[in-house]
């Protein structure tokens, strides 16, 4: 089997410098590793506190894997955007249905890279997660159901709390079944994995509470 794709020069210093400021700063830990898959692409998909949320997503896997993420249009100028797409990061329109954005996530699972989403789209509101929580979109599972890769769920924990240095957390769960819904269509399928994939999410959240 192919090797998984190497990330950039860059990639590897960040992981490089980040790796004992998680462990020695924010006393970083994760469980469940075994549920990830050691090679090919999938889609892994957490719950949203911060945009620093990658972080910790990331560093446990690192230097083995290269995580991929879409950040907004906005950010990508010039230098910054050498920058995030060194580091990882592809182009997406907020608010819209940025086909071209998808497409390019499909072309990277396939590749055999790893592609973190974050169903809940926007960042939740602290202290209003139960009452206002944001709806789960779609965009995840599609990706992985139209790449033809695993779907692997994940929750953090910390991020929303790094001013108080607050203990960060990661949880990888099992993937999400998807072999059963090849005669649904493409929408209901969507949804189906959708709702399966939250349902484990808030799962994993519990773990860590």
């Amino acid at each position: 089997m192919a090797e998984p794709p190497r990330p950039s020069p860059l990639y590897l210093l960040i992981g490089a410098l980040s790796w004992p400021v998680l462990k020695l700063v924010f006393r970083s830990t994760a469980t469940g590793l075994e549920h990830l898959p050691p090679t090919g692409g999938y889609v892994l998909a957490a719950n949203h506190w911060s945009n620093l949320d990658p972080w910790p997503l990331a560093i446990p896997l690192f230097p083995r894997r290269y995580l991929r993420f879409m950040a907004k249009s906005e950010l990508f100028w010039f230098p910054l955007s050498a920058i995030i797409t060194a580091g990882g990061g592809f182009r997406v329109r907020r608010g819209e249905r940025d086909a071209e954005a998808v497409e390019t996530a499909v072309a990277l699972c396939r590749q055999g890279h790893v592609v973190v989403m974050f169903p809940e789209g926007t960042r939740r509101t602290k202290g209003l997660v139960k009452k206002h929580e944001a709806a789960a979109k779609p965009g995840a599972a599609r990706i992985a159901l139209a790449a033809g890769v695993p779907l692997v769920p994940a929750a953090v924990a910390g991020t929303d709390r790094l001013m108080q240095l607050a203990r960060l957390r990661v949880a990888y769960g099992p993937r999400i079944p998807l072999d059963d819904l090849a005669d649904a269509g493409p929408r209901d399928a969507a949804d189906i994995a959708t709702a399966r994939l939250m349902a484990e999410i808030h799962r994993l959240e519990g773990t860590l509470a």
